[in-house]
């Protein structure tokens, strides 16, 4: 297991294999990923822990612990910290490719491309 430190929290790398990753996802309060999409791969969202505001396709939503959220190839995707504590998640992968560089940022908190 790898963890890796970001601007909005934090992930740890549970399992990843060529088929697919799975990931655990702490989002601090007040922050929010970039708005994003991948080309080679698809995520399930599994809510464990907070509140938060999702965005899938222009779409705007809020989700809390036990909701999950489909995210296809070429959706544009983001979530947000919208409570006081530490949003938890996990995210499995699946597709054809899994590396960070497969990440295109249509708007970014953190000066991100």
């Amino acid at each position: 297991m790898s963890e890796s430190t970001r601007p909005w929290g934090r992930y740890e790398i549970l399992q990843e294999s060529t088929e697919h990753k799975v990931k655990c996802i702490w989002v601090t309060p007040g922050k929010r990923i970039s708005y994003q999409r991948h080309e080679k791969r698809a995520e399930h969202w599994f809510i464990i822990a907070g509140t938060a505001r999702i965005t899938v396709n222009g779409v705007e939503s809020t989700v809390v612990a036990g909701d999950a959220v489909d995210i296809a190839i070429a959706d544009l995707h983001r979530i947000e910290n919208i409570g006081r504590d530490d949003v938890i998640f996990i995210e499995v992968q699946t597709g054809t490719y899994f590396g960070e560089d497969d990440i295109e940022r249509i708007e970014d908190d953190f000066g991100r491309r």
